[in-house]
């Protein structure tokens, strides 16, 4: 890679266990069901109300599931890097948790 260039992803030091990794993907799938299922509400016309319930609910799964990533986060990537001595580690945790609100 040249200087100045980024890397497009990293990548976790730690995998996920099959068992995190299904519950994660689990979420996901129930997420993008309800995502769906917002969209044919709209197709129906259905009542307003209705569709920002499930928009409200969609909201609060998501939320749900940045709080699972987070917490596997501080437990494995952050402990990691900061046992090797990476403080810089702790200021982007601080931005990451104040993107999830």
């Amino acid at each position: 890679m040249e200087e100045g260039q980024k890397s497009c992803c990293r990548y976790k030091a730690t995998p996920r266990s099959p068992d995190a990794l299904r519950l994660l993907q689990n979420r996901l799938n129930r997420m993008a069901g309800q995502l769906k299922g917002i969209a044919k509400m709209l197709e129906e016309n259905r009542y307003c109300g209705d569709v920002l319930t499930q928009v409200a609910a969609v909201e609060s799964a998501l939320q749900s599931f940045g709080y699972l990533v987070l917490h596997e986060h501080l437990e494995t990537c952050v402990a990691e890097q900061v046992r090797a001595g990476d403080e810089n580690v702790m200021e982007e945790t601080l931005e990451l948790i104040k993107k999830l609100k």
